[in-house]
């Protein structure tokens, strides 16, 4: 039983559908989640998810935005129904999806097709058609939360400010060939993707917007840890074949650009003493892996083959 039943049930009662729950009826499980409380609800056979937002998220995130993009997920297909949101609280219940594994960065690399599958849902969402407000602007963002940061007292990991400026040819050749935006997720990590074995569900709507789909397939790689065996599997199902010199580029560059933007993040989680983990350990590794990607060799000429698209 959560710690956090009395809220989690007063937080259920909110939805007109679960106005007369009585606490002796849930039984409440507390789940994974890096800056908002959230549970599992069960209720006789109903299971439901209540999220509760973290403190200080709404200085970064957008909960109408939020509701709105994961209401089109729904009907793009790929994720759970929402049962009732709270744009001004942020407040969102949705239906559990049954069946499921909540995957992680081991069960990429052993769970058989799961690479395959997920590859196979972001290609869903991308072509969904489906409208999501925001627009994700990566170098926007960054700045934003570099503003943020300059508010709260913390340190940005030495030599962060040169290597933005040298992510200037990233930019460049971005801006010379861009691609059509679609409804992405924009945060995907391992544990928002949901496998059933036959299909994978996406979960966790807070940084999503029209953004280049291909940023999707960048950050989940780097999220999930994939090795180039695996990361070759999500590519092959998500394009049906091969990727082009252009596509490919185009995801190594978002695999060391997520890492740039998440480090502020991090950085953010910190200042504000979420207790989910060491946040600073973690900005600390997301940019010492930005930096060494961009220091590669190779990356330059991922940079030339998206300019030459």
């Amino acid at each position: 039983m959560s710690e956090h039943l009395q809220e989690v049930v007063a937080t259920l009662r909110r939805a007109p559908e679960f106005a007369g729950v009585a606490e002796k009826d849930c039984a409440i499980t507390r789940l994974g989640g890096l800056t908002n409380l959230v549970h599992l609800v069960e209720i006789g056979e109903r299971r439901v998810i209540v999220r509760i937002p973290g403190a200080g998220t709404a200085d970064y995130i957008d909960r109408a935005v939020e509701i709105h993009n994961a209401r089109a997920a729904e009907r793009a297909g790929v994720s759970a129904r929402v049962i009732w949101a709270d744009a001004e609280s942020g407040i969102m219940i949705s239906e559990a999806i049954p069946d499921i594994v909540t995957m992680t960065p081991a069960l990429f690399a052993s769970r058989e097709g799961a690479a395959a599958r997920a590859g196979r849902a972001l290609a869903k969402l991308h072509g969904s058609g489906e409208e999501f407000r925001f627009r994700f602007e990566l170098f926007a963002m960054i700045e934003e939360y570099l503003k943020i940061l300059a508010s709260r007292d913390v340190d940005l990991p030495e030599g962060y400010h040169e290597v933005v400026a040298a992510a200037g040819p990233v930019r460049e050749a971005l801006a010379a060939s861009p691609a059509p935006l679609a409804p992405c997720h924009c945060d995907p990590l391992s544990e928002n993707f949901l496998d059933d074995g036959e299909r994978m569900w996406i979960v966790d709507w807070e940084y999503s917007g029209m953004n280049d789909p291909l940023w999707d397939l960048g950050d989940l790689a780097v999220e999930a840890r994939m090795s180039p065996e695996v990361e070759e599997e999500l590519l092959h199902a998500y394009f049906g074949g091969p990727p082009s010199a252009a596509e490919r580029g185009r995801v190594v560059i978002y695999k060391a650009m997520c890492d740039l933007l998440w480090t502020l993040w991090g950085l953010i989680q910190h200042a504000d003493g979420n207790p989910a983990e060491d946040f600073r350990a973690y900005s600390l590794e997301r940019f010492g892996r930005c930096r060494a990607l961009m220091n590669d060799p190779a990356f330059a000429g991922h940079v030339a083959a998206v300019r030459a698209r």
